[in-house]
Parts: C-alpha cells; structure tokens; sequence
C-alpha cells in the first residue's frame, strides 16, 4: 500500500513569501504532486486585476499627457500592478481626479466600499508642474490567471476606454525542489518544498491550501466515474448500522452527492448531525437537495438535527 506524506508546515517566512514543506511522500509523488501544485497554483486561484482604463485628454494608448512625466503606456503598466481584494461578483470602478507638481499613488484612487487596496503606495504617475492635472476611471474585476487584452476584445469599449491585460491570480512566483530523506529502512521517500510568493491578498499557506482543494475536486469528481461494481440498493442496506451508511449507496443526484462529499461529509451519521439551514449553506446545496435527502433519511425513520 502506498503511504501518505506527514502534514504541510512552514519552514521559512518572510512577508508575503514562504517555504512549505511536505515530507514523506512515497518515492516519485513528491514530484508528481509539486508539479501538479505549482500548476495550478500558477493558474487556477482567483483575483482582481484592473482591466480598463479611461483617461481624460487620452483616446489611445500612444498618447502622452502635459505635465505628466510617464506616457499612458508607462501608466498603464504601473495600474496592472495594483493588488485588490475584492468583496463583490460585480466589477468596480475607482476614480482619481489630482493636480499639481506630485508623485500620483496608488492611495491617490477614490475606491467603492467593496474593494480594498493592497499595495497603497504603488507608483502612479509623476506630476512635473504646477498646473499639471491627471484624472482617471478604473474598472476593477474578478477573475482567474491572466487574460490578456486580445482575448477581452469582443467586449464594447465605451469612447475613451482602454482594455488592459488582466493579471488577476495572487501568486508573484511559485517553484519547488524534491530532496531524498529516510524513512526507517528506506532512503529514497521524497521530501518536498514549495516556494510560494503571493502579491499580499492571500498568505501563501492560503494559496497552497486552495490549489490543493482545486485538484481535490478535480479528483473526487473523476475518482467515480467508470466505477462497474454495482451499488447496493438502498433496500438492502444493513438496518443495525444505519448512521454508518455511506452517501454514495443513497443513490443521491450528483448535485447533493457533490456538495456532501467536498464538505466532507461521508455517511448518513454525518448528515443527520446536521441542521437543514446548516446544510442549505453549503456550495452547491439547495432546496431540492434538501428535499432529497430528507426522502433518504425518512427511510430510515431518520431526520435532519432541529
């Protein structure tokens, strides 16, 4: 039987930047499970980035503003910089409207109630005389990875506003190394070490934990599905155990049997230990799933926690 590695710890941490560890991983899965990681870890978590700009006087990315030392191509790199988190599905716009000779920061935008800055003091602009002015609308969204512009062309563009390339995941760099460590007789177990750099929206143990939970989905959802061995039928399901019953002999829709098994839970013991608003708060569970168990349930003159 393959064994499983020990728990994730921190080695080193400094900032926004951490070494996790993992050790004990049979020979060959530290790799295989780093790389899997530093995939998604790469590409899968979710942001928010700036994805257009509209500055007044500008009509395109080639122009340059008086009194302003950067052209708009320069601004528009440094506003891809900005870090948000972002507590609303809708996008969100921010405002600055400043004047006079000054350097122009990140803390300089007006933003809405649901969108909090990271990185304040970011650098803008430079504002190089007295009667300089620089006004601007940013649109902030969520979203995953990177998108660049090309790809967002199809969306109309009101007069005056620029796409840019949306960098929205919150990891700054990620890379691992597999090292060799012992384990009673053997010397070839993997110990494996993960880099991670966040730009400061998560910790990096958040983001390890998320990649993870990421492809346990994945995996749960692939790990039934050329299963040949045929179910019980809920009849025949031993009466002195009931609470032991696993869900997937419940014969539930997908749906339910999803939402149960990526919150863990696994038996009939383990839903009746639940009350239905506890239950309907769960991703993906609703009141026809609610419904459906409760059928389930009274058929072993169950019921759901009060």
């Amino acid at each position: 039987m393959i064994s499983l590695p020990t728990i994730a710890k921190v080695i080193e941490k400094k900032g926004n930047r951490a070494l996790l560890g993992v050790e004990a991983f049979y020979p060959g899965y530290g790799l295989t499970i780093g790389n899997c990681l530093r995939r998604v870890l790469l590409s899968s978590l979710p942001g928010a980035a700036v994805t257009q700009v509209r500055i007044k006087g500008v009509q395109h990315e080639f122009s340059t503003l008086p009194g302003v030392l950067e052209d708009v191509i320069i601004i528009m790199l440094n506003l891809k910089q900005l870090r948000f988190k972002i507590f609303s599905e809708e996008s969100q716009r921010a405002t600055l409207k400043i004047k006079d000779e000054k350097e122009v920061k990140a803390s300089h935008f007006k933003f809405p109630s649901q969108v909090e800055l990271v990185n304040k003091n970011a650098h803008i602009a430079t504002l190089t005389s007295k009667g300089a002015e620089l006004e601007m609308e940013i649109q902030i969204e969520k979203g995953v990875g990177f998108v660049s512009r090309e790809l967002r062309q199809k969306e109309k563009l009101a007069v005056g506003e620029i796409a840019l390339d949306a960098i929205f995941t919150p990891i700054r760099k990620v890379s691992f190394r597999v090292e060799n460590m012992r384990m009673r007789e053997r010397t070839d177990f993997d110990r494996l070490l993960l880099d991670i750099e966040t730009d400061g929206t998560m910790t990096p143990e958040e983001a390890f934990s998320r990649a993870s939970e990421i492809l346990e989905q994945h995996f749960a959802f692939l790990k039934g599905q050329f299963k040949v061995i045929e179910k019980p039928r809920l009849e025949e399901i031993s009466e002195e155990e009931p609470l032991k019953t696993k869900i997937e002999d419940l014969k539930l829709s997908t749906r339910t049997l999803n939402a149960l098994t990526q919150n863990n839970i696994k038996t009939l013991g383990g839903i009746v230990k639940r009350s239905e608003r506890s239950l309907l708060g769960l991703e993906g569970m609703g009141e026809k799933g609610i419904e459906e168990i409760k059928r389930k349930l009274k058929k072993f003159k169950l019921e759901l926690k009060e």
